[in-house]
C-alpha cells in the first residue's frame, strides 16, 4: 500500500517524551522513559491550553551539534474527542510550508507566479516571502507566515498573546497594497479542530481590529487547516474567515 509522504517531513531520528515544564519561554523539560531531557522551543507565544503536565510532546534532533540543546519542539499532543491528535508549535513550519506548497502547485491564489524568494527586504523591513514572475507581468505578492495554535468552539483564532510584532506585520502589509503591491498572511493552522478562522479579539484587540482594517484595504487572508502527525505535516483545506463581531 503506498502512502502519501506529507509536504513536510520531520527529520530521522525524532524522540517523543512528556510535558514537565517550561522555562523562559525557549526551554522545555521533558521526560523520556523516565529521563529529564531538555529540549528547544521557538514559539514565543503562550501555546495556550497546550502545555499541560504529561502531554506528549515530539522533538526532532538539532541540525546544529554545537547547540546547547539538542532538540527542538514540534508537536505537542491534546486530547481531543476522536484520542489524542498533535498540534504543531514549531512556528518555522508555516515558512516551510509557504515555499513547499507554492513549489507544488497548491496554492491557487499564487498561480502565475514563478519566482520565490523568502526573507525577501521590503523597505526598512523583511517580509517571510515575496512570489514574482520573471517578466513582471503580474504585481509583487508580498507574503507574511503566521502558526496558529489555539482553537476556541472550532474557531482557529491568532495571536495566543499580544503581539506588537504582529501588529506591524499588517500595518507592513496594508502600506504596500496602498503602493499598488499584492499582500497576504499565510496562517497555518496545525491542528485539525479548527473550522474556520478569526483573530483573537479577547486577547489582542487592537491587532483583531487592524486585520479587519486590513482585510478591507485588501490585504488577503488565506487561513489553511493542516495535519499533523509523527511523519511531519500535511496541508488541508482552506478555512473560512469569520466576519467581524460588531
Amino acid at each position: 500500500m503506498y502512502i502519501q509522504e506529507p509536504l513536510i517531513s520531520y527529520p530521522k531520528g525524532c524522540i517523543s517524551g512528556s510535558f514537565v515544564r517550561r522555562v523562559k519561554r525557549f526551554s522545555v523539560e521533558i521526560l523520556v522513559e523516565g529521563e529529564s531531557v531538555w529540549i528547544h522551543s521557538n514559539n514565543t507565544g503562550s501555546m495556550m491550553g497546550l502545555l499541560r503536565q504529561g502531554s506528549p510532546i515530539l522533538a526532532s534532533p538539532a541540525t546544529n551539534p554545537n547547540r546547547k540543546l539538542k532538540w527542538t519542539q514540534e508537536a505537542v499532543g491534546l486530547n481531543m474527542p476522536s484520542g489524542v491528535k498533535w498540534v504543531g508549535v514549531n512556528t518555522q513550519a508555516p515558512n516551510k510550508m509557504l515555499k513547499v506548497a507554492f513549489e507544488a502547485g497548491r496554492l491557487h491564489w499564487a498561480e502565475g507566479y514563478t519566482v520565490f524568494k523568502s526573507e525577501a527586504k521590503v523597505g526598512d523591513s523583511r517580509a517571510d516571502g515575496v512570489l514574482k514572475t520573471e517578466d513582471d507581468s503580474l504585481p509583487p505578492l508580498w507574503i507574511e507566515c503566521k502558526n496558529v495554535t489555539m482553537v476556541e468552539d472550532d474557531v482557529a483564532c491568532f495571536p495566543d498573546a499580544v503581539t506588537d510584532r504582529g501588529r506591524k506585520h499588517l500595518n507592513n502589509m496594508i502600506n504596500l497594497v496602498k503602493q499598488g503591491h499584492r499582500a497576504a498572511f499565510f496562517y497555518l493552522v496545525q491542528r485539525p479542530d479548527g473550522h474556520c478562522f478569526a483573530p483573537a479579539d479577547v486577547i489582542d484587540p487592537a491587532y483583531a481590529d487592524l486585520f479587519y482594517q486590513a482585510l478591507e484595504l485588501g490585504v488577503e487572508v488565506y487561513p489553511y487547516r493542516a495535519t499533523v502527525t509523527e511523519a511531519g505535516i500535511e496541508l488541508g483545506e482552506l478555512l473560512p474567515v469569520n466576519p467581524k463581531a460588531f
